[in-house]
């Protein structure tokens, strides 16, 4: 593999964002194709460290950034792209091509936040919410907590992206929605924290964020794919050790460096809280987290059949991650 990394803008169908290499065209066969399932944020930074490390050991590619998950899904089911990014659990069930997860990226760690006319989850019973993405993490939750609460939430409507439902809320457009574990702490830490109210969660050790390829591919890229599990691994035991690792190994010149300066100047503090919350398994999440997944996806309706039916190795294919932790 060459050592080169050129950003430019690369555009596919449903495609809001890209970095890509310029490559000579022998060589572009060689570049690995990520499907992110959003545009770059202080939440991907950990990821974008661990494709710089990865980038230094010799592996070559280009991401893009889809508008939701559902179309980075489905770029990888149609062979665009090599690598996604979400948690495809329904799609892997119904859909003949060999997806599997290698890789749990972070933790369903969601908070549901409701302006002040509503103090427990019960309360939310046939109230309508703001969700992230149809078929998505907080759909999955929604779901999840109809079933355990026993309610049933009114309309869902669907907004990428938890700062914009934060926006929502503060602009009087929405009085429900489940947010991350970062924009829950930046607007119960603003002024306008006395307007809200963070409804009390069961714990969820299930996967938010995964990557995922066809298992053809993943074999027949072997070595690249030993890479990536490598540099991802790194950094999240490195970021468990020190969360300030993520900052200061932020390329400044690469997407997370191309921040604003005030999201930019909150890099510590938001790994420092994922880390003590537990959002990122410092193992990769191996067969813990396909276990949670079973269970969680199962209970969320994306996955038909009992848990204990399930097998672990028709969703997540382990060895490059076993072989990393060795």
């Amino acid at each position: 593999m060459k050592h080169l990394f050129r950003k430019t803008t690369a555009f596919i169908a449903g495609a809001v964002m890209a970095g890509s290499l310029m490559l000579p065209a022998m060589a572009q066969a060689e570049t690995i194709k990520i499907a992110l399932a959003e545009t770059p944020s202080d939440e991907l930074a950990a990821f974008f460290v661990a494709l710089d490390r990865a980038k230094a050991e010799g592996l070559d590619y280009e991401w893009t950034a889809f508008s939701d998950e559902e179309l980075a899904i489905q770029a990888v089911l149609s062979g665009q792209m090599d690598i996604g990014f979400g948690t495809p659990y329904a799609a892997m069930q119904r859909s003949k091509a060999p997806i599997r997860i290698i890789f749990q990226l972070s933790k369903l760690k969601f908070f549901p936040v409701t302006t002040k006319k509503y103090e427990t989850l019960e309360d939310l019973d046939g109230e309508p919410i703001l969700l992230h993405s149809r078929g998505g993490g907080t759909d999955s939750i929604a779901n999840v907590i109809e079933e355990r609460i026993g309610m049933k939430f009114g309309a869902r409507s669907y907004v990428p992206g938890s700062s914009n439902r934060v926006a929502a809320l503060l602009g009087g457009q929405a009085d429900a929605t489940i947010i991350d574990l970062s924009n829950t702490n930046k607007l119960m830490r603003s002024p306008e924290a006395d307007r809200f109210n963070v409804l009390e969660m069961f714990e969820v050790e299930a996967s938010d964020e995964a990557l995922f390829a066809n298992l053809d591919w993943i074999k027949n890229n072997e070595e690249d794919v030993e890479i990536f599990v490598n540099a991802l691994l790194s950094v999240y035991r490195d970021m468990h050790e020190d969360p300030t690792i993520i900052r200061r190994e932020t390329n400044p010149d690469g997407p997370i460096g191309q921040l604003p300066k005030e999201i930019l100047d909150e890099l510590d503090g938001f790994y420092g809280d994922a880390v003590k919350a537990g959002l990122y398994s410092k193992d990769g999440g191996g067969k813990v987290a396909a276990n949670a997944d079973l269970e969680w996806y199962s209970a969320a309706g994306q996955l038909e059949g009992a848990p204990s039916e399930l097998n672990i190795e028709d969703f997540w294919y382990l060895a490059p991650l076993d072989k990393a932790m060795q």
